[in-house]
């Protein structure tokens, strides 16, 4: 066993010295919650995990609101783990420096819980990877009482079953109140002495909302489809339910946010000012899986903005949701942060505003202190299109909004579309520089203004589990590469004020095959992690050859799993998940856009 204080002289003397950027390893950050000592006197002892890089991990506010959960509860001690860089594993691998928590260098291998927070499908692969770092067996079957149990959640494991030979546990819905209460079990347990095995079978009856995939076994017919998925015991339930947060306003916040030690993604403060969005768009996992509605007062959302600027000194607040417009008191919120704020050089963000006539001829959009640049989802080119897929913004609501965001004082502009869609013509790719151009020159029409400077990022569609794009075929690699040539000729023809970015069509199907794969993939992911797979949502470590060899390896193929529309008397991977809306509705929203998009 490998002490804490040894653990941490080494960590000093073998690591520091040789990684770029050495300060992302030290912990000690300001308003740091766990403190030397306090992991050895602690009941249960926890590591929350981001499988991604501090950089990323710290902007998270999910991990900062379970690291302020864990560490607020009685004889509870949560520390921080993040991906170290490749130059830090190497390393690591090399000398036999273990994994060890970032607050105060303990190892992982010694937690009760190692909790890990899912976002995206790129993070697979960092999972496997801290857990062998831990020295803790990759297959949940392989763990024994010495181990910890190996829980997950986020929105990306609302399909756990790519990733079912790792997990112990997984939650299903929101964390504020689910994490508080497998802690509490936890610590019940472990002082009873139940043993590891029968504690996770004990955790996966008392709570609804809590799934043990190993205590489930799928079966397959003939044409390789999923036959069923069935509980191994009795006792354990067939349809796994939702957590859901009941009170959003007073749920749990960190009013002292941990303050970087070097440049992250987002260094602000993040308040989440609504839970949820009326908006329904067809694409969008988070709008059909958070729900019902919920949203803070901006009382509460004032007391927490002063309370979290108080503890970091940021210059920025962002007010954060899925759909902030829809935010019913947001001129209301908006203007009281701004009497408070203004004079202090606080900038106010809206990272997900929707810009139409709902916020046209509002003066208080131009209140921030600092002018960056306004983010618009306007998802597809065409009036058209964006009604099939719910997206409920015309061009004339688009231009509107823009004319007013240049009235206030901005002058760029991010626009986010995404090609893949079912029924997609050539008018919808080339409508993007269209669009995009016509917004940027929006400036000079209204205003005599030069024109706006707007950058255009362009995704590629990946089905999402619980939309009503579930059962559609995402288009082949050949067809993105082909938008992306074509985009890329019209800019080259256009005004250097419209830049143009394109997202990589590789990675996008690897995300479509796991978003609605089965178990049968956790082999892929498997042989990709033993191959060298790293950091996949990065450009320069993502290496779609690896993939490739590993589902060469495995006998796997990808169409099968991205390229398929899937009929709807097909069992889904992630059908024993619930959901808030009936499939029914899904399915008939699917018709519907299918038979718009069909109709010449």
């Amino acid at each position: 066993m490998t002490t804490t204080t040894s653990l941490f002289q080494r960590v000093r003397r073998e690591l520091l010295p040789y990684v770029r950027q050495p300060a992302q390893y030290i912990g000690g950050e300001v308003n740091q919650l766990a403190q030397p000592g306090d992991w050895e006197r602690a009941a249960v002892r926890v590591a929350i995990a981001f499988p991604d890089t501090y950089a990323i991990g710290m902007s998270h506010l999910g991990c900062q609101i379970l690291y302020t959960i864990g560490n607020n509860m009685p004889g509870v001690c949560a520390e921080r783990v993040y991906c170290p860089w490749v130059d830090a594993e190497s390393i690591m691998r090399e000398k036999h420096i273990p994994l060890f928590t970032w607050d105060t260098r303990q190892p992982v291998s010694e937690a009760d819980i190692l909790a890990f927070s899912l976002q995206y499908e790129m993070n697979f692969t960092g999972v496997l990877n801290l857990l062998d770092l831990a020295g803790i067996p990759l297959q949940a079957a392989a763990r024994t009482d010495e181990h910890p149990l190996v829980l997950a959640g986020g929105p990306q494991i609302d399909n756990p079953e790519p990733l079912a030979d790792f997990l112990d546990l997984v939650v299903i819905g929101d964390g504020e109140p689910s994490f508080a209460a497998i802690l509490a079990a936890y610590g019940e347990y472990k002082a009873a002495g139940v043993p590891r095995r029968e504690m996770i079978a004990l955790l996966a009856r008392r709570f609804p909302w809590l799934y043990a995939p190993n205590l489930y076994e799928p079966s397959y017919n003939r044409d390789g489809r999923l036959a069923a998925l069935m509980p191994k015991f009795d006792g354990l339930p067939a349809r796994i339910e939702r957590c859901r947060t009941l009170d959003f306003e007073q749920a749990p916040v960190p009013v002292r946010p941990l303050v970087p030690w070097i440049e992250t993604v987002h260094d602000r403060i993040g308040i989440e000012i609504m839970r949820g969005c009326p908006q329904l768009c067809a694409f969008c996992h988070a709008g059909y899986t958070k729900r019902p509605l919920a949203w803070r007062s901006p009382q509460r959302i004032l007391e927490i903005a002063e309370d979290a600027w108080r503890a970091t000194g940021h210059h920025e607040i962002g007010l954060l949701s899925l759909s902030t417009a829809d935010y019913p008191k947001l001129r209301e919120l908006a203007e009281s942060l701004n009497s408070r704020f203004a004079e202090r050089m606080v900038n106010l963000s809206f990272p997900s505003l929707r810009i139409d006539r709902m916020l046209a001829n509002i003066p208080w959009l131009g209140i921030s202190v600092r002018k960056g640049s306004i983010t618009i989802a306007v998802e597809a080119a065409r009036d058209d299109m964006r009604r099939a897929i719910r997206k409920k913004v015309t061009d004339g609501d688009l231009l509107d909004g823009v004319r007013e965001v240049y009235k206030a004082g901005w002058n760029k502009l991010k626009l986010y579309f995404m090609a893949g869609f079912p029924g997609e013509r050539p008018d919808d790719i080339d409508g993007i520089f269209e669009l995009s151009k016509a917004i940027a020159d929006e400036r000079r029409r209204s205003l005599g203004k030069p024109p706006g400077i707007v950058t255009v990022s362009v995704g590629w569609l990946v089905p999402k589990p619980f939309t009503p794009l579930q059962w559609a075929a995402q288009p082949r690699v050949e067809y993105f590469h082909k938008v992306r040539r074509r985009l890329r000729e019209l800019s080259r023809g256009g005004p250097k004020y419209v830049k143009l970015r394109t997202h990589d069509p590789e990675r996008s199907i690897l995300e479509g095959v796991f978003s609605r794969g089965d178990r049968r993939l956790c082999a892929v992911v498997y042989e990709a992690w033993r191959r060298g797979a790293r950091f996949d949502g990065w450009d320069d470590t993502f290496d779609d050859r690896i993939w490739q060899q590993a589902y060469a390896a495995t006998g796997v193929d990808p169409a099968w799993y991205a390229h398929r529309e899937r009929p709807f008397d097909e069992l889904l991977p992630w059908d024993h998940i619930g959901q808030h809306l009936p499939r029914a509705y899904l399915e008939n929203v699917y018709k519907n856009l299918v038979a718009a998009l069909s109709t010449p």
